[in-house]
C-alpha cells in the first residue's frame, strides 16, 4: 500500500516539531494513519475552515491540534498545528488554517 504524500503548509511542520516529545510522536502516528488512508483515532470535522478539513486532537502533555485536509488526490496537507488552551479551537487558528487552505486551492487551480 502506497502512502499519500504529506505536505506541510506555512509553519505547520515547525509547530509540530515544537510539540513536547509525546505529543509530537502522537501527531506523527496520526498523520501516518492519514497518509495510509485511515482516520486518526481522535478527530473532528472543521467545516468552518473548509470542506474536508479535520482536526486531529492530541491529548499528550497538554492539548494539541493539527488541522489537515486529505481530500486532495495528490497529497494530504497539514494546514496548521497548535497548542490548545481551551476545548474550543481559537478563532485565530481557524483563520490561519482557512487562509492556508484558500491559498492551496488557488495555487491548484492555476
Amino acid at each position: 500500500m502506497a502512502l499519500k504524500p504529506l505536505r506541510w503548509l506555512g509553519s505547520s511542520r515547525a509547530a509540530v516539531r515544537a510539540f513536547p516529545p509525546n505529543a509530537r510522536r502522537d501527531a506523527g502516528y496520526q498523520l501516518y494513519r492519514v497518509q495510509a488512508g485511515h482516520e486518526p483515532t481522535d478527530w473532528k470535522p472543521m467545516p468552518r475552515v473548509g470542506a474536508g478539513v479535520r482536526e486531529i486532537r492530541i491529548h499528550a502533555d497538554g492539548q494539541y491540534g493539527v488541522l489537515y485536509v486529505a481530500t486532495r488526490p495528490e497529497a494530504a496537507y497539514v494546514l496548521h498545528a497548535f497548542r490548545k488552551k481551551r476545548q474550543r479551537t481559537p478563532q485565530l487558528d481557524l483563520d490561519l488554517a482557512r487562509t492556508r487552505l484558500q491559498e492551496l486551492l488557488r495555487l491548484r487551480r492555476s
